[in-house]
């Protein structure tokens, strides 16, 4: 067997534009037997390239790459189907004495695949009767007969997660609490887990830069065809960074620049979300780039080659 088939798969999280895939990349180049594993919810879709900065031909060429092009924008893709998708490809990376590198910052997705959640399915009917309920207070009250569990676990204020939960319980005839401990918990993982930590100031600036590109490269005229297809793009899709303002210029609702502007906004706010997210998770090794991701090199081929040598 192989060092990268006795590795453990390692996943290389950090916030948007912090230069993940560059370093994904080198890694695999200079490891031999990787392969990328994209944990992005909208590079799984088709067409929708420039705006999700997906790997070139060139480089999917040069190294496999997994959990990328797997559905047409206008089809609903969930989490779950994510989940199975990649556990597939997992297998099969495994299979082929090769070792997985999991690259992206799409926190839940992470999580179901690290974690192997068990994630409850999604009932939108039940969701929209209880979302007419306007007293919070009372959908943490009716949470606590059904599912005291889960009630014990959420703010009784966070009135979207109670009303997933209700929803569930409703839903599926089951406690939200059966599913596991939630997100909260962090368990021990097969996987091995790296963070690149870039400043907040470099990753403002690397968020204009990259969107500037993209724009350059004709993210608006990729919008304009996704949008003139004869059938929408799915809820998920549309709501995707930069293509929601974007689509919503198209529709007169807006000018270019207010557009640009407020996919900048929405993207430093991600940022944040996504900081905050990972900087949770206790298993992450952080590894610090200054101003240059590919500064992180060094260090996380050492971690790389470390894991791989461990018996």
């Amino acid at each position: 067997m192989t060092d990268a088939a006795r590795a453990r798969p390692l996943a290389l999280v950090g916030v948007t534009a912090s230069g993940k895939s560059a370093l994904a990349m080198e890694l695999a180049r200079h490891l031999g037997d990787v392969e990328l594993v994209s944990v992005d919810s909208m590079q799984v879709y088709r067409g929708m390239d420039v705006g999700t900065a997906k790997p070139s031909a060139a480089e999917r060429a040069e190294v496999a790459h997994h959990g990328i092009d797997l559905v047409d924008p206008i089809e609903e893709f969930t989490v779950t189907d994510f989940q199975a998708t990649v556990a597939d490809a997992l297998d099969g990376i495994a299979a082929r004495g090769h070792r997985a590198v999991l690259v992206g910052g799409t926190g839940l997705y992470l999580r179901a695949i690290i974690d192997r959640l068990d994630i409850p399915g999604r009932y939108p009917g039940v969701a929209a009767e209880l979302s007419a309920e306007l007293d919070t207070a009372a959908l943490h009250r009716r949470l606590a007969s059904l599912d005291p569990v889960a009630a014990a676990r959420i703010d009784p204020a966070n009135r979207r997660r109670l009303l997933r939960a209700l929803e569930v319980c409703l839903g599926s005839g089951r406690p939200f609490s059966s599913y596991g401990p939630g997100l909260e918990a962090h368990p021990p993982t097969p996987f091995d887990l790296v963070g690149v930590w870039l400043p907040r100031a470099v990753v403002a600036a690397r968020i204009e830069a990259r969107l500037a590109a993209q724009l350059d490269a004709g993210f608006l005229d990729e919008v304009r065809r996704l949008a003139a297809r004869y059938r929408p793009l799915s809820r998920t899709a549309a709501q995707a960074l930069g293509y929601r303002e974007l689509l919503a210029h198209l529709h007169g609702d807006s000018t270019l620049d207010e557009a640009v502007e407020l996919t900048r906004a929405r993207t430093r706010r991600f940022a944040r979300r996504q900081r905050v997210w990972f900087r949770r998770d206790p298993r992450i090794t952080w590894i610090g780039a200054g101003a240059d991701p590919m500064a992180a090199l060094p260090a996380l081929l050492r971690h790389a080659e470390a894991m791989s040598a461990a018996p």
